[in-house]
């Protein structure tokens, strides 16, 4: 009986690249139908993560690259793996942590505490800036007046707009954000539904400008982006490819020579870049500064700085506030 055990007892699975280690990583989200892929730690750094690097020229050596760093799980392996390859294979990089503290009680304050772990474990220099610092505001302030529905679109643009700024104080070259397969397929699916079609021109680049998925939160349960998640998620459930089929769909969509898009400058009011005569930011810090919070959400139907009707806001005492972004650098 035993010796019929010990026969039909399997070897130990390894890694499907060295076929020398034990795996780590199981993946079932490949874009062949029946393939699963198991991944040893050393191949996903090496062969997965570095080669992305290189095939893309992501870096060059003596450049500045900020990381953007949450505290959460995904940022928090990117600062790892990013200092860990630097040092193996002397990317010759200067790599910082920026953070971004929203002001959101219970949530943020805990999470800081993480990132101010990471730079002493991963011994990266950190910067932390404030919306209190940038905007005069904090999200609890802004959720007290706006209340919970439309809070994201606050949270969304000022955070940002905020890991610009941070990253012109820090005088970086790149910043690099721990995005997952999850949060872009949420992205391209949201900018399908929005008829985004900048965005969607650019979301599933490896290098993108300043649009990126908006931070969750407490303050999120009724975002638009979390109706889009759980789409996403039942249809994982059906199709484990789905996220990935989402994504490839994302890559091969071809814009119009003849669409007209979006000309970028920059923001009158603060400098950063704009399409607008004043920036997403500025529009909603104004809103809140004259007491009325809903001016800056929604398109721009005409008229007004953001094409709103300012008429009715000649009886709203204008508030005195920090402008966006003016933390001195």
């Amino acid at each position: 009986m035993e010796k019929g055990e010990a026969k039909s007892k399997k070897p130990p699975r390894l890694c499907c690249i060295c076929n020398e280690r034990r795996p780590v990583l199981k993946r079932a989200k490949t874009l062949q139908q029946f393939s699963i892929l198991v991944i040893c730690r050393e191949c996903f750094y090496e062969e997965e993560i570095h080669q992305a690097i290189v095939k893309n020229r992501l870096f060059k050596s003596g450049e500045r690259v900020a990381i953007g760093a949450s505290g959460g799980k995904d940022s928090t392996v990117l600062a790892y793996v990013l200092s860990e390859l630097n040092r193996r294979h002397s990317y010759g990089l200067d790599l910082f942590l920026l953070s971004i503290d929203e002001g959101i009680t219970g949530y943020r304050d805990d999470s800081l505490e993480t990132v101010k772990r990471n730079e002493l474990q991963y011994g990266l220099p950190l910067q932390i800036l404030s919306y209190k610092d940038l905007y005069g505001w904090t999200m609890d302030d802004i959720v007290k007046m706006i209340g919970l529905k439309n809070n994201c679109t606050f949270c969304g643009v000022f955070r940002r707009q905020a890991l610009d700024r941070g990253a012109a104080l820090l005088k970086v070259d790149k910043l690099v954000t721990g995005h997952n397969a999850d949060d872009i397929a949420e992205t391209v699916l949201l900018n399908i539904l929005r008829g985004d079609i900048a965005r969607l021109s650019r979301c599933t680049s490896i290098t993108t400008g300043e649009d990126g998925p908006i931070p969750r939160c407490i303050y999120s349960p009724n975002a638009y982006r979390g109706f889009a998640r759980e789409f996403i998620k039942d249809l994982e459930r059906l199709r484990p490819r789905a996220i990935l089929d989402i994504i490839k769909s994302g890559e091969d969509f071809r814009i119009a020579t003849t669409t007209k898009m979006p000309e970028q400058g920059t923001c009158e009011r603060c400098g950063y870049i704009s399409s607008q005569k004043w920036c997403k930011a500025c529009v909603l810090l104004d809103g809140l500064n004259r007491g009325l919070p809903k001016m800056g959400i929604g398109r721009a139907r005409g008229g007004g700085v953001n094409g709103g009707d300012h008429k009715k806001e000649t009886t709203v005492k204008t508030l005195e506030s920090k402008q966006c972004g003016s933390l001195d650098f």
